[in-house]
């Protein structure tokens, strides 16, 4: 494979993946190195970085989708840009693998530094019906795809008169009680609630939505008190919370069991089933020459290069959900290790990029040291729970947790430009509401121009009038009386 010739030839800072990480480091680099004479290379298969706070916000028609996003090409003008995936990464002749995104021939890049800042997907098990039934929120797609279906759900059921087939329109199934899949319940039945508003023909307890968690709290970054308020709140608000249960089976009817006995739970029908029960690191540091820890992340030392039984690996960086960056406050997972949210990526990524130019001069590396802010969660308008450390633990649920989540978020989205976009379309929801418009066809946009374009079949020809009388003569003209009845 020979090297694509639209690369700049210049020593190169190779970032693998365009999210949090790969974003700030871009940012913070791409001037330097360019005075510098290198060039900052990002590769992503998407021409995006997407902020995933936001998706439970986009998913109930809070913030349009593209403001949930931040732009490559507009906001990385010094860095070099290719639309791919890395495939496999040789750092020892330093290089990488990229499959172009329009699934043209595979090249080869080289580069002087490389950071992994590939990010985690979504972690699923092998459960019958989920891959063909499911749908995650882990994309800005996913977001789209599930406030249009719960709109299209409602809409629908709402001329159905079949019962059963109603109800099952009408049922929404989140599993997983992480911060994720409360926060998308919640902003669902907001946004049900809002269309069952504008729909006279929809009751809003025929809407059922259920929450599926397997341990037996959910929400485990908040306190045990608040997060039995949560589950509290979600029970008032006709939120089935299921705790200790599990989806064994999406084969048809949706099959739950209890934990940890295995025993048969409940089984019923579910048009809609969302699936938020955990992340895992990007399979793609499996075809690298880097080492890795028992969950499939990389190792690096605090200062996130990244290192193995044999030393530093010289001129790797890595950072993020895709990295085992030890937690020096202690106050991370069992493994002593960051968890894996926004607030730590956000920061690694300045700390990465900090130390990664130091570097270049031979400069003292700083350790990322991070004390968790805490956590803030929206749960629909006005209503949240939080728990903020600054001075002491500070716990906040309602409207005042509501207004911190807003207010986090909205601070922590990328560049000046989305913070003005967001906070404009949260102005237009306060005086205008939430909105309910649901947007079809867009797995098929040229589905109507197909059907304008598609010539009509002809009609076919009329059969030929057989005369009174048995003659074989053919006759075009009616009897009087028969016109005359006929006109009766």
């Amino acid at each position: 494979m020979a090297t694509t010739p639209q690369l700049q030839d210049r020593p190169r800072v190779l970032v693998v993946g365009g999210g949090y990480v790969g974003l700030y480091v871009a940012l913070k680099l791409q001037k330097k190195i360019a005075n510098a004479g290198g060039i900052v290379t990002v590769v992503d298969p998407l021409p995006y970085m997407t902020y995933q706070p936001f998706l439970p916000e986009v998913a109930g028609g809070n913030i349009e989708a593209r403001h949930a996003v931040v732009s490559h090409r507009q906001h990385l003008k010094q860095t070099e840009l290719i639309q791919g995936r890395v495939t496999s990464i040789d750092h020892v002749n330093r290089t990488a693998v990229v499959a172009p995104a329009d699934g043209g021939e595979n090249f080869e890049v080289p580069y002087f530094d490389v950071v992994l800042a590939a990010g985690a997907i979504t972690r699923t098990f092998p459960i019958k019906g989920l891959a063909d039934k499911g749908i995650g929120l882990k994309t800005i797609e996913e977001a789209v795809a599930l406030r249009n279906k719960l709109l299209e759900r409602i809409e629908v059921a709402s001329t159905m008169t079949d019962p059963a087939a109603r109800a099952k329109a009408l049922t929404f199934v989140v599993v997983g009680g992480g911060f994720a899949g409360i926060e998308c319940i919640t902003e669902m039945e907001d946004l049900a609630r809002a269309a069952v508003r504008n729909n006279p023909r929809i009751k809003q307890e025929e809407v059922r939505f259920v929450l599926v968690e397997a341990m037996g709290r959910i929400m485990p970054e908040v306190t045990a008190k608040q997060a039995d308020w949560v589950v509290e709140h979600l029970r008032s608000r006709g939120i089935e919370v299921l705790l200790n249960t599990s989806l064994d089976s999406a084969e048809g009817t949706l099959k739950l069991i209890n934990l940890p006995d295995k025993t048969p739970a409940q089984e019923f029908e579910a048009d809609t089933l969302v699936w938020t029960a955990g992340v895992q690191a990007n399979p793609m540091v499996r075809s690298t020459d880097f080492p890795l820890e028992p969950r499939g992340r990389v190792r690096v030392l605090p200062d996130l290069r990244i290192s193995g039984d044999e030393g530093i690996v010289e001129n790797a960086w890595a950072a993020g959900d895709i990295a085992a960056v030890p937690d020096l406050t202690g106050k991370g997972l069992p493994d002593g290790t960051c968890v894996p949210n926004a607030q730590h990526a956000l920061r690694q990524a300045k700390r990465l990029a900090k130390n990664l130019w130091a570097s270049r001069w031979e400069k003292p590396l700083t350790d990322y040291k991070h004390k968790n802010l805490g956590a803030v969660a929206g749960f629909g308008e006005w209503k949240g729970v939080a728990n903020i450390n600054l001075l002491g633990r500070i716990g906040l649920k309602g409207g005042l947790a509501w207004l911190a989540h807003r207010g986090y978020h909205g601070m922590a989205m990328p560049t000046f430009e989305r913070k003005f976009r967001v906070i404009l379309n949260w102005i237009i929801g306060f005086f205008a509401g939430r909105d309910t418009t649901q947007l079809m066809d867009l797995d098929n946009p040229r589905g109507a121009f197909v059907s304008a374009a598609t010539p009509a079949p002809k009609p076919a020809a009329a059969p030929a009038a057989v005369p009174a009388g048995g003659s074989g003569a053919t006759s075009t003209a009616a009897p009087k009386e028969t016109v005359a009845a006929n006109a009766k």
